[in-house]
């Protein structure tokens, strides 16, 4: 028998292009050194964020919250009590509490006092340096949203690819909101890390579930044990631990495709003896379930018993499945449940709760939905606050326009403000990318359904005071952006990083006054204040800066303040009078307002500031008269 002639794959009929030869060595030294350059990039956008977050925990005087946390976390390690800030879990504290422990303060359990009254005794009236102590509680918060920078990157890359994960670390590490609570002794960031974190585990518990899911309950128990208002997560989460448990369970395809059955013999011909080792074909699989080899409907009783079979099989897989994915969201709520008890066991093994506040009672749904929830009472007395929180009358303000109550879409339009525009038309189109894509759709429910209900749950709060409720969005929207660039489309490659360049570039005009950030399109940081007020622009934060330049500019004259903050002015040099204290008639020299009053300014104050000359501003949050 002759032998048959090898053909080559690309005969006369399909010509082959003509190969472009890329001359040898070119780019070996780029092949050498590309391990280290993703690896390089990342520590380069990470220090640079840390640069910005510790300059600005330097710089900055504690803001309303934080004397609240530090002093409650200095409790926790003195007297290992449940006592003050019972509406926020312990958690985010105990990170807290681990710059206490290095800076060791001087603490007087014996001090009367609400938690706010507590807080400021502890910085101003306790012997204790605050700009030292403050620094060392920022500290862990800082290396949180490092290590969050780490996640965002990981869950880019699992979706997207390694320079997708690049660039959405990017975004993230200039985000100005992120930054600026990154640097504070607060609890927002440490909470949507921690839910961000959650929904990636449960991502990856696509593969490897028994791995992935106890970890993404234990992630989603660090949220709820951080702040309530994670709460909503926990049913999303769930949801998702069961999609990704019944993703683990899906069977294999009945005839995976084997490459190397196909593989030719030297005579260039397919061997059928590998296809079929019987030595002839079988009609028998993988034909339709129902239809015979020769297309009609079976008949006779000959296929009844296969056919009741592969059903038996299905439906048994189903099951399986099915119970797998029940198992996997029962494995991650009862972890969630694990670590919010171990929280409160950390600060008091008996569990004490002794409020320094009375605890509001509630009654109706929500005090029924508070008892049902199998969580420390610490917790339940917590959440009763909350209810007792969001019942009060609060003051918003929002273009101009101060209201009583709250307005449904406050967080959109605040965000809109507050996020970089280059963050906002990338997360907008990543979002609609994963939906759209096949390969993404997968990841559309693990990356869009946790800050969409988050965001609905927070829109409902009666508290409008900034875009820290809603923190998680710019977290998430940096993770969705990376799903943009497509290989094929190298110009979507090209508009991204141009975007990412806005981004930063945006981020670096503002530094070091990151939390009265306002995008391009609003005019800037310098025109927040009347747009948005409290921790959106004016949170306490400069009053350092303040009696700086009043012994700069100002040395010896008459200072009139009306503070928004937690400090105390005279710790820091400041002697000043209250205007509204005082006939308008009196008020002679320099009149200081915080933005936040200025926006909220009613009555004497804003005949005050109408009769007064402005003439300069400090850290874009407070504002200086001439009168």
């Amino acid at each position: 028998m002759m032998a048959h002639e090898q053909h080559p794959v690309l005969t006369s009929e399909a010509p082959a292009r003509p190969v472009r030869q890329v001359p040898a060595g070119r780019y070996t030294p780029l092949r050498r050194h590309r391990r280290w350059l993703v690896p390089l990039l990342v520590v380069l956008l990470l220090a640079q964020m840390a640069a910005a977050m510790v300059t600005t925990a330097v710089q900055q005087t504690p803001t309303i919250d934080e004397p609240v946390y530090v002093a409650t976390a200095t409790d926790y390690l003195r007297e290992h009590r449940l006592r003050y800030n019972p509406e926020h879990p312990p958690l985010g504290k105990l990170l807290i509490a681990a710059g206490v422990a290095v800076a060791d303060p001087h603490y007087d359990p014996s001090y009367t006092g609400s938690q706010g009254e507590v807080g400021r005794h502890l910085l101003y009236a306790s012997g204790n340096d605050p700009w030292r102590l403050m620094l060392w509680a920022r500290l862990p918060v800082i290396a949180l949203t490092l290590l969050c920078g780490l996640v965002v990157f990981a869950f880019a890359r699992d979706l997207a690819g390694t320079a997708a994960g690049s660039a959405a670390l990017a975004l993230y590490a200039f985000s100005p909101d992120v930054i600026a609570h990154g640097s504070l002794a607060t609890l927002d960031l440490p909470a949507a890390a921690s839910v961000l974190t959650s929904a990636w585990l449960a991502w990856r518990a696509r593969r490897r579930p028994v791995l992935y899911l106890p970890l993404a309950g234990a992630a989603l128990g660090a949220a709820v044990a951080t702040k309530m208002s994670a709460l909503p997560a926990v049913p999303v989460v769930m949801g998702l631990a069961a999609v990704s448990a019944w993703t683990a369970h899906r069977p294999p395809p009945p005839f995976p495709p084997r490459p190397s059955l196909l593989r030719p013999l030297p005579s260039g011909r397919p061997s059928l003896s590998r296809l079929f080792p019987s030595g002839r074909p079988s009609l028998s699989w993988p034909l339709p379930l129902g239809r015979s080899p020769s297309g009609r409907s079976p008949s006779g009783p000959s296929l009844s018993g296969p056919l009741r079979s592969a059903r038996a099989v299905r439906r048994r897989l189903a099951e399986r499945r099915a119970v797998g994915a029940l198992v996997g969201a029962v494995v991650v709520a009862v972890a969630a449940v694990v670590v919010v008890w171990a929280v409160y066991l950390a600060v008091d093994p008996r569990l004490r709760f002794l409020p320094a506040e009375p605890v509001p009672a509630v009654h109706g749904p929500r005090g029924r939905l508070v008892e049902l929830l199998p969580v420390p009472r610490a917790y339940r007395e917590g959440m009763r606050v909350q209810f007792g929180l969001e019942d009060l009358p609060w003051q918003g303000y929002l273009f101009g326009h101060l209201y009583t109550g709250s307005l449904w879409y406050y967080l959109p339009a605040a965000l809109l403000v507050k996020t970089p525009l280059g963050l906002l038309a990338l997360g907008a189109a990543g979002a609609v990318a994963v939906v759209a894509r096949r390969r993404l759709r997968p990841a559309a429910p693990y990356l869009l359904l946790p800050p969409a209900v988050l965001l609905a749950a927070a829109m409902t709060g009666s508290r409008d005071f900034g875009t820290r409720y809603a923190l998680f969005v710019p977290v998430f929207c940096a993770v969705a952006a990376a799903c943009v660039p497509t290989p094929r489309r190298r110009w979507s490659g090209l508009l991204t990083g141009a975007l990412v360049l806005w981004v930063a570039v945006s981020s670096v005009r503002t530094f070091p006054y990151y939390l009265p950030y306002a995008n391009e399109a609003f005019g800037g940081p310098a025109h927040t204040h009347r747009l948005l007020h409290d921790s959106n622009v004016d949170w306490g934060q400069d009053l350092g800066r303040l009696a700086d330049r009043l012994r700069e500019r100002y040395p010896g004259e008459r200072v009139w303040l009306v503070y928004k903050g937690s400090g105390v002015p005279s710790y820091y040099g400041i002697h000043a009078a209250d205007p509204r204290t005082v006939p308008p008639g009196r008020v002679h020299g320099l009149l200081v307002v915080s933005d936040s009053a200025v926006a909220k300014a009613r009555g004497r104050l804003a005949e005050l500031i109408a009769s007064s000359r402005p003439v300069d501003s400090v850290g874009r949050s407070i504002s200086l008269y001439r009168r």
